[in-house]
């Protein structure tokens, strides 16, 4: 006997949100809603990117999850406000990419970034005795000068994550991979011009993204909802809802202060205004 009624979830989109600095958390939070939508069978997903990018590790292990999951759904990405550097590599895992005109895009590209307070610490007289088992375990030491020899290294790193960005890029969006590195040198752009470019295939709001979906795996646009997966909230913010909105301001602060350290070093897909 064939059970006359769908679950729910064959009849909605999944929904996830990627907003922010892309790290750690992010990739904890998205890989274990992506195993969620394949688990209960949505048959599509809306994937709304919000991001300036972020760590590379992280951005390919999301980009990863979204190409193996594409092979059983719809997933279609909307660009808002902006989705640069590592959110434009993210939205290279859905099939189908829509961006606002106005929307920040681009910086495809990788930066990486140390700190030289050599002549601060000479002031202050603070100097540092370093042990180290081979010529380069310092690298990128903030109390000293980068040398020329560290400095080819850390050009080959770059430039080796830099090409592996441009393929995928080439790939999913099926372009020359020297088209790509025409427009691929960090500059940012918009909506409209990725569309030209080749970069996304419509424009319009998130809405406009979401009948899209709906259509794709053909439901009603009218008549579909967005199923949001999301990080489950502390409890007193549950509880008392408007405990935390003094303080977001600060909270935000402090969350990028934390990221620019905890990545100070890094190779990054990300987009610095």
């Amino acid at each position: 006997m064939v059970w006359p009624f769908k679950p729910k979830f064959k009849k909605q989109i999944a929904r996830i949100e990627i907003t922010g600095a892309i790290a750690g958390a992010t990739r904890k939070r998205v890989l274990e809603a992506l195993k969620t939508v394949e688990e209960k069978k949505f048959p599509a997903l809306l994937l709304r990117i919000d991001s300036p990018g972020g760590t590379v590790g992280d951005s390919q292990e999301i980009y990863s999850a979204l190409k193996r999951l594409r092979e059983k759904i719809k997933i279609v990405a909307s660009f808002g406000n902006i989705s640069a550097s590592g959110g434009v590599y993210i939205g290279m895992g859905a099939e189908h990419i829509m961006a606002n005109p106005g929307t920040i895009t681009g910086s495809i590209g990788v930066i990486l970034r140390g700190n030289n307070l050599e002549r601060l610490l000479e002031k202050i007289g603070v100097s540092f005795k370093v042990i180290k088992s081979g010529p380069y375990k310092d690298i990128l030491a903030f109390d000293r000068e980068l040398t020329q020899p560290e400095a080819h290294i850390l050009q080959e790193l770059i430039d080796t994550s830099y090409q592996q960005f441009v393929q995928t890029v080439a790939d999913a969006r099926s372009l020359p991979v020297e088209t790509v590195r025409s427009f691929a040198d960090g500059r940012i752009f918009t909506g409209q011009q990725a569309l030209e470019l080749g970069i996304v295939d419509r424009l319009g709001t998130e809405e406009d993204a979401r009948r899209w979906t709906a259509e794709l795996v053909g439901l009603d646009p009218e008549k579909t909802l967005c199923y949001t997966l999301e990080e489950r909230k502390p409890l007193l913010s549950r509880v008392l809802p408007g405990s935390r909105q003094v303080s977001s301001g600060i909270r935000s602060g402090i969350d990028w202060l934390e990221f620019e350290m905890s990545t100070s070093g890094l190779p990054l897909w990300l987009y610095r205004p």
